[in-house]
């Protein structure tokens, strides 16, 4: 399992560098501490691409690679390559549905590591939404995962189409807020496999992002998810 993710992550950052390259950039695989400024000593980016004055730090991450350690240092990242003019921050999620991720409760992330992991994804919507609405997804899956479990509602498969369908079909979500998922879907499956979509904004990142802070909070309360 930690093997297949680890080469996923690889074939999607040399997929990326192909893609920097063609469009001219100089790339640096895992960068030695001579290839850094003095304000990234203390990390280890996946991958640091420049052209001219522009430079960008990038990590690729898989969903089951995620927890709160690396959660805590990307933000750190993100924070750190945010305060310098010329550089810009990067979180590249390979495609969800290639990871053979654990379908049993325990191999889902639970609240805190959703919760952590929310803040990441405000921090990256201000300059990177494609990756954050990619990123952002994820956690309202997880979450819609957890009430599906605690409205112990059984459920044949976890694709999020028929796990979004089923808790609205169920009463658990509202329609109004079964649109905003199937919106937000939407944005996630044409950036996912690589279609433009000019209808993507920071808004609609925060507005999904909102929503799962919403479906958590039913989780403690008790109440619809409505």
């Amino acid at each position: 399992m930690a093997t297949s993710t680890a080469n996923l992550e690889r074939e999607r950052l040399l997929k990326l560098a192909e893609e920097y390259r063609e469009k001219g950039y100089e790339v640096f695989f895992h960068p030695n501490i001579e290839d850094l400024p003095e304000f990234l000593n203390n990390y280890r980016p996946d991958m640091i691409v420049r052209k001219g004055e522009e430079n960008v730090v990038i990590e690729v991450k898989s969903r089951s690679s995620l927890n709160s350690s690396s959660n805590q240092y990307l933000g750190n990242l993100a924070k750190a390559v945010e305060k310098y003019p010329g550089w810009r921050f990067e979180l590249v999620m390979t495609n969800p549905e290639d990871i053979m991720y654990s379908l049993k409760a325990e191999g889902s992330l639970q609240e805190h590591e959703i919760e952590s992991q929310l803040q990441v994804a405000r921090q990256l919507t201000t300059q990177h939404p494609k990756s954050a609405i990619l990123y952002s997804w994820s956690l309202v899956e997880a979450t819609l995962r957890l009430i599906a479990q605690k409205e112990e509602l059984s459920l044949q498969r976890f694709d999020p189409l028929y796990l979004v369908k089923q808790l609205a079909i169920e009463g658990i979500i509202s329609k109004s807020k079964y649109q905003l998922l199937m919106n937000a879907l939407l944005l996630r499956n044409s950036i996912a496999h690589g279609f433009k979509t000019t209808e993507l904004t920071q808004n609609s990142v925060y507005e999904l992002i909102e929503l799962t802070e919403q479906f958590l909070r039913t989780l403690h309360t008790g109440n619809e998810a409505d």
